[in-house]
């Protein structure tokens, strides 16, 4: 991913991306948003979503008015609010062809969603998030037809290249 949309993401959800800054002793989280700029908006849609459940469950931001008139859920830590873990994403990366997005805490709600997402990557372009199928032909990736028959044609050239050597 482009560092521009990286950084966008980073700073739109800088919760769920903190891990961001840690080494590479830590966390993989180091070398960022690993796959192309075609699934930005997958991406962002799952970020916001993630959020937006962990905001509305833990009564932050404008849902804090939830703590005023409702009495703490039974299974919320003593003294808190808190019942759903913040996500924070370990690893987003692309991997035979799809999305996977590695993170701690979160719940139920939150694994579907990203099972969800990983699900679209694999029927959306990596390359410009158009409709796109799994090639089969060497590296496994999600491409539309003009990028999958642009790859075939990179490979093609690398080939011609390799036998003239």
């Amino acid at each position: 991913m482009t560092p521009e949309l990286e950084q966008k993401l980073f700073k739109k959800y800088p919760l769920i991306f903190r891990q961001k800054d840690l080494p590479m002793t830590q966390t993989c989280m180091c070398w960022g948003i690993d796959c192309g700029d075609g699934w930005y908006n997958i991406i962002d849609t799952l970020c916001a979503q993630i959020q937006h459940h962990l905001n509305w469950k833990n009564c932050e931001g404008k849902y804090e008015y939830r703590r005023k008139h409702e009495p703490p859920p039974p299974d919320a830590e003593e003294g808190s609010w808190v019942v759903v873990p913040q996500v924070e994403a370990v690893q987003v990366k692309e991997k035979y062809g799809g999305m996977r997005f590695y993170y701690t805490g979160g719940d139920d709600y939150i694994q579907g969603a990203v099972d969800i997402a990983e699900s679209l990557s694999m029927r959306t372009c990596e390359t410009c998030g158009n409709p796109g199928r799994q090639t089969t032909s060497g590296w496994i990736l999600t491409l539309c037809p003009a990028h999958a028959a642009e790859k075939k044609r990179e490979l093609e050239d690398d080939s011609a290249d390799e036998e003239e050597q």
